[in-house]
């Protein structure tokens, strides 16, 4: 989901389905799925907080209620991206 005062041209990003395993995570056209065992602190995440993000750039995600921030490439490349938190 995302938020945006009238008039203002923000792009969308939805969480379209969750597992065990992850979330997939819909940005325009592009879905990508978000692996717990890589981005960790969104296992334990309650769906309504989860489902709760925003995408205020092209390339930077935010989940308000969780208080994450993740570039884009860093889900399409996790392994690039090392953990620098753990929850």
């Amino acid at each position: 989901m995302t938020y945006a005062k009238l008039g203002s041209n923000t792009s969308e990003a939805e969480i379209t389905n969750v597992s065990k395993q992850g979330f997939w995570l819909l940005l325009g056209e592009e879905e990508l799925f978000v692996a717990f065992k890589d981005f960790p602190w969104f296992a334990e995440a309650p769906i309504g907080k989860l489902t709760h993000v925003e995408l205020p750039q092209p390339h930077h995600l935010y989940w308000p209620e969780l208080d994450v921030d993740l570039a884009v490439e860093s889900i399409r490349n996790p392994a690039a991206f090392p953990l620098v938190a753990r929850s």
